[in-house]
């Protein structure tokens, strides 16, 4: 199949008739908006544009638009001095089962209703993650990943960017970072959890669903706790704090673990309580 091509240097619409199966976005500045649908074709409309043209291509039903000198390859170490007279507010539209890579310096991201695999990684900017089935990879420097109603399989890394997960539907969640908090209220159905938390300074706040199942660990060298499910114990009164203990049948993991931040385990209300009603039960230290 022959590559289509197009260069993009104003605000423009492109439908693509051919079969795309995945998709690579990257901008600088600026917004970009993925959403997965059920039709077969592919659309691109670019709103804003300031600064060098968008290359859009086409080949073999990979669809990537981009800057041409904005690689994939060590998307995290671009650093340009050009940066800020460039903009760009993208969206597009793709088959639900592509899979998909966005790349955002400085720039916000959100991706909806993908079920494939999604990639994502950001220098600055915030991205949220709504509905997604597949696995899904958030890398980013500074940039917060807020992550709503996803099933997939999710892993974090960051330096100093928050991590935000509600109504988590996945059972496997892994994320590490520096400075960055975790906040996670989790209610996975169908699998054994798997919780895998680590950051040095960030706090960390995860909220299961009651009764639980899952054999729980979490650590903090210096930072307080606090413990929300009768079946776990705390223990350590100076430095070290811990809390333990298997809830339920224990098939599932829990490990959260840091240094100087604080850990708090919450018990998620049932289904007819309010939202908002659950609060620690256990002894803060």
């Amino acid at each position: 199949m022959p590559v289509s091509t197009w260069a993009v240097a104003e605000p423009q619409k492109l439908t693509f008739d051919d079969p795309v199966t995945s998709l690579d976005v990257r901008v600088v500045g600026g917004t970009v908006n993925v959403v997965g649908t059920d039709e077969p074709d592919a659309r691109l409309e670019v709103t804003s544009l300031d600064g060098p043209p968008l290359i859009v291509t086409l080949e073999d039903g990979a669809l990537t638009v981009a800057y041409e000198d904005l690689p994939w390859q060590d998307f995290l170490k671009w650093f340009d001095r050009g940066a800020r007279q460039r903009r760009a507010v993208v969206s597009l539209a793709v088959p639900a089962g592509s899979a998909v890579k966005v790349g955002v310096v400085g720039a916000g991201a959100v991706v909806s209703g993908i079920r494939g695999r999604t990639d994502v990684r950001g220098v600055t900017g915030d991205t949220t993650l709504v509905g997604l089935v597949g696995p899904v990879l958030a890398d980013t420097v500074s940039g917060s990943v807020e992550a709503q109603s996803v099933a997939g399989a999710l892993r974090f890394h960051s330096v100093s960017g928050d991590l935000t997960v509600i109504e988590g539907a996945g059972a496997a969640v892994k994320a590490e970072s520096v400075s960055g908090n975790m906040v996670l209220d989790l209610d996975p159905t169908g699998k054994p959890t798997d919780i895998r938390l680590t950051t040095v300074s960030g706090e960390i706040a995860i909220r299961l669903p009651h009764p639980a199942d899952a054999t729980v660990e979490a650590n903090t060298a210096s930072g307080s706790v606090s413990n929300g499910f009768a079946d776990l114990r705390v223990s350590g009164q100076w430095g070290t704090k811990k809390i333990t203990g298997t809830l339920g049948d224990g098939t599932g993991k829990l490990r959260a673990t840091t240094v100087s931040g604080s850990i708090a385990l919450l018990r998620r209300p049932p289904a007819e309580d309010g939202p908002y009603d659950a609060e620690p039960t256990g002894k803060v230290l």
